[in-house]
């Protein structure tokens, strides 16, 4: 065991031997014969292309792959020479999903709960609580709710509750993926901090090597178990080294290189706006809200809009920082949620018939309309197997499954096609949920961070099949803090701001006339 920091944190050491574990029910093995050794108080970048396994070691030094009834483990995994399970305590993981590691029903209880199991006393917990949130940018009353949390505001959470545990292991599984730019910089600064202070082992799950590159010492490059190929790890070094030497490789790998972005098919088809038949959604004064209102008080909105125009071969990537009420913003157009005032109103284009407002519309003609995409892939799934989500839609409307195949091809899942969706790597996760929305064939696709957890091969994949989807005539509205993914689709952003009712729209491709049209 390493010697402790200047807080009394003891850095774990991590040993893999021969190591890897398969899901019940998969052909493949999700880690495939891991050799490695991470010395107390290294700081690992660990990468991979998407589904080579990151996340399932993460679960397995978290202790926490157990569950897993039916599944088969291989080899040896410790943590100072003893077995995850035994060192549970030593460890602290962060996980992709945000709602996944919110337990408590108020923030500060929720940040001290991990604390509280470690039978740190009370009066160090309640230094440590405040300390944790302020240092992840969260500094919010310690009884405020943590179900009106956005998605990002969830992960700088997580992380404060970790924090405030002291590991002597700290696994971080995407941990800067829901967050604006601000953000990312707040929540790495305030890990750095941790370690400078605690001395913990980090191990940190980024497909962006350049967020973690001045924080690290050392990257492990995974490689996913294929025929003839021997898995485990493709690359090992200090980061300069690997970068330097291997570059061409990891971008191969569908590793974020830094200054590499991967080619994307580009935008052939120029929209051509008609108000008569090309405008499809349009909303004026549009309040949004998850609160519900009280008699005699109205919901206090998320934020205010003053105009939004979508049409059919039209990208917009709504932007903002956590908090901002963008994923509010996304389901009610979506027709999820009741608008907290305003106006949002489908033209006949998009309605076919079914009324102007798409939140009283059936459950078959909302998803022949407008797919929507949510920020946790976990929501959407109804099924036991990946190819029975993507036949779901189609056979709710009375549609073959002619399009499954394809999706499946395109998105890279074919090999995950009889695996039960929830056993699936988050970036697998996050395409399946895309995929499914599209089996459906809406006019209308809202995503919410729809490239979260992919590799740049499966990015690439994704956005070249949306442009293709934009040149078709589908309309294309995306919840992003990803500003390459907005690049490449073009179209409109429009930004919101984190006070109530600021908002703004900029880079509209739209001609000035149609603007003049659909304002008539």
């Amino acid at each position: 065991m390493g010697v402790s920091g200047a807080s009394g944190v003891a850095p774990a050491r991590i040993s893999a031997r021969g190591w890897g574990w398969q899901h019940s029910g998969r052909a493949a093995k999700a880690v495939h014969d891991l050799d490695l050794e991470i010395e107390p108080g290294e700081r690992v970048l660990l990468l991979g292309p998407s589904g080579a396994g990151k996340s399932t070691l993460l679960h397995a030094l978290a202790g926490v792959l157990g569950a897993d009834e039916g599944a088969d483990e291989f080899g040896s995994l410790l943590i100072d020479g003893a077995s995850v399970a035994e060192a549970r305590g030593r460890t602290g993981l962060m996980q992709q999903d945000p709602d996944s590691q919110v337990v408590l029903s108020r923030i500060g209880d929720d940040v001290a709960f991990g604390a509280e199991n470690l039978a740190v006393p009370r009066e160090e917990i309640w230094r440590r609580v405040p300390a944790a949130l302020a240092a992840v940018g969260l500094e919010l009353p310690l009884e405020h709710p943590s179900s009106v949390l956005s998605g990002g505001q969830k992960q700088r959470l997580g992380l404060a509750g970790m924090l405030a545990m002291r590991p002597g292991l700290l696994l971080l599984d995407e941990p800067t993926a829901n967050l604006d730019p601000a953000g990312v910089v707040d929540v790495r600064d305030a890990v750095r901090n941790s370690l400078d202070e605690t001395g913990a082992t980090l191990v940190v799950v980024e497909h962006r090597v350049s967020v973690w590159l001045d924080v690290v010492d050392r990257i492990v490059v995974l490689a996913p178990e294929a025929a003839g190929e021997p898995g485990g790890v493709l690359l090992d070094g200090p980061p300069a080294t690997v970068l330097a030497e291997a570059a061409g490789m990891l971008s191969a790998a569908g590793v974020w290189v830094p200054g590499h972005v991967p080619a994307v098919r580009p935008r052939t088809a120029v929209p051509a706006y008609d108000a008569g038949s090309h405008l499809l959604l349009g909303a004026e004064a549009l309040a949004v809200s998850r609160a519900k209102a009280r008699r005699g008080h109205p919901a206090v909105p998320a934020a205010v809009v003053p105009s939004v125009r979508i049409f059919a071969g039209q990208a917009l990537s709504v932007t903002g920082p956590n908090g901002a009420g963008k994923s509010t913003l996304a389901l009610t157009l979506a027709g999820l949620l009741p608008a907290a005032g305003g106006r949002l109103e489908a033209t006949e284009a998009l309605s076919r018939g079914a009324g102007g407002a798409p939140l009283k519309w059936r459950g078959r003609e909302l998803i022949s309309r407008i797919g929507t995409v949510f920020q946790e892939p976990e929501h959407q799934f109804v099924t036991g197997s990946v190819r029975d989500e993507l036949l779901f839609a189609p056979r709710l409307l009375g549609q073959g499954g002619d399009k499954v195949d394809e999706l499946l091809e395109r998105l890279r899942l074919g090999h995950v096609a009889g695996a039960n969706p929830f056993t699936l790597s988050g970036g697998e996760k996050r395409r399946l949920s895309v995929a499914t929305v599209l089996a459906a064939s809406p006019q209308v696709l809202v995503l919410d961070e729809p490239t979260f957890g992919q590799d740049a091969n499966t990015w690439a994949e994704l956005a070249s099949l949306l442009t293709e989807l934009l040149d078709a005539g589908t309309a294309v509205v995306s919840v992003t803090h990803d500003a390459a993914f907005t690049r490449v689709l073009g179209g409109d952003r429009l930004v919101l701001g984190a006070p109530a009712g600021d908002a703004s729209v900029g880079d509209n491709h739209a001609p000035a006339s149609a603007r003049k049209a659909v304002q008539r």
